[in-house]
């Protein structure tokens, strides 16, 4: 068996997934790496097998997993690390819902938390604010 290769950080955005394709990346970022029946066994009503081998086929060729052979089975792994990807989504997010704006972001963020959102949290979130300031973000 081969060593695992480090996921490299990605510059440019992969393009955007169905909802069935998030599934797939989810149950793969959570497994580390994974075969198309591992990847049935981890998302909520699964389709058909055949089906879960096409869709991993077009997230590879969407550039979004890689696979090695291990014996009869192929063993798919993300091609970006879980940070980058989140990253890019985050972007991509607050770009289409929130013209851009980090600010109106946060706001719909904390609208949604508030209630939950405990003094340590805040606490932190504060930090990080007066980090980004001091480095002028």
């Amino acid at each position: 068996m081969e060593p695992p290769k480090k996921i490299p950080a990605h510059s440019e955005p992969l393009p955007q997934l169905s909802r069935r394709e998030r599934q797939i990346m989810d149950a793969i970022y959570r497994l580390g790496q994974a075969t198309a029946a591992e990847v049935m066994q981890s998302i909520p009503e699964p389709p058909s097998y055949s089906a879960v081998r096409a869709l991993l086929r077009v997230l590879e060729g969407k550039g979004h997993l890689t696979h090695r052979e291990q014996g009869p089975r192929y063993v798919y792994r993300p091609t970006m690390a879980r940070e980058n990807a989140r990253r890019s989504a985050l972007e991509r997010l607050i770009e289409t819902f929130f013209g851009g704006s980090t600010e109106q972001a946060f706001a719909a963020l904390l609208d949604l938390s508030a209630p939950r959102l405990s003094d340590a949290e805040l606490e932190r979130i504060s930090r990080r604010i007066e980090e980004a300031r001091k480095e002028g973000k």
